[in-house]
């Protein structure tokens, strides 16, 4: 018999907002069938000479992780941007990619991998390095310069003094930074050479990137 999740398709929505709305994301996701998902604090980085003379450039940010069955993703993203109004500037960013692998849901214990997935004729990627700490910013400063609009800077960190997770068999420890970028396809190649020269990326432990086709973008213009 097949199992139910060999039909299914999954999907992340991932939704970046101002500090402590992070929960409000969830409730409305929730309201619209989503099991749950997972907040992580960051930063945002933005480019404002006001805010640059006000020291202000430097925002907290939630980020909001939910994976789910993408037509129930889907509904809710579209409720969380109605709510949102993520078309008004600084409202904040959220965006879908398809998920190629679940492992570890409650309702789905056999793996699931469909191979077939995979968005076509996106306009938008989501670029995500793994940094040292303390090198966030010349991920940033490199993507910049390629043509990147900012970023999102995320601190990760494992679960314990001698413990860590691992992303790609690369650690996360308390020192690591993710710096999340979302990029106009066409500018996706330039920023990510741009960043790997930066940070010197050829040589083992200096840091890692990978990119992500966004299905669904709302807040970028």
């Amino acid at each position: 018999m097949q199992n139910d999740c060999d039909t299914k398709e999954f999907e992340l929505l991932c939704v970046i907002v101002d500090f402590d709305l992070g929960s409000k994301v969830i409730k409305i996701a929730k309201r619209n069938g989503v099991s749950g998902g997972t907040v992580f604090l960051g930063y945002g980085t933005i480019k404002n000479k006001i805010l640059e003379a006000l020291a202000l450039t430097d925002i907290r940010k939630e980020i909001v992780i939910i994976i789910d069955q993408k037509n129930t993703a889907y509904q809710a993203l579209e409720e969380i941007n109605k709510k949102f109004t993520f078309n008004k500037p600084n409202h904040g960013i959220a965006f879908s990619a398809s998920v190629s692998a679940i492992l570890g849901s409650k309702s789905c214990q056999k793996n699931y991998i469909n191979k077939e997935r995979g968005v076509t004729n996106t306009m938008y990627n989501a670029i995500f390095s793994i940094v040292d700490k303390g090198n966030a910013e010349a991920v940033i400063e490199a993507a910049t310069k390629a043509g990147a609009r900012g970023g999102t800077i995320i601190n990760a960190r494992g679960s314990g003094i001698h413990e860590t997770s691992k992303l790609f068999s690369m650690d996360i420890e308390p020192e690591k930074e993710i710096v999340l970028i979302l990029s106009e396809n066409n500018l996706t190649d330039k920023i990510t050479t741009f960043i790997k020269e930066q940070l010197d990326m050829d040589k083992p432990g200096n840091g890692i990137i990978f990119v992500l086709d966004a299905s669904k973008t709302y807040g970028l213009y």
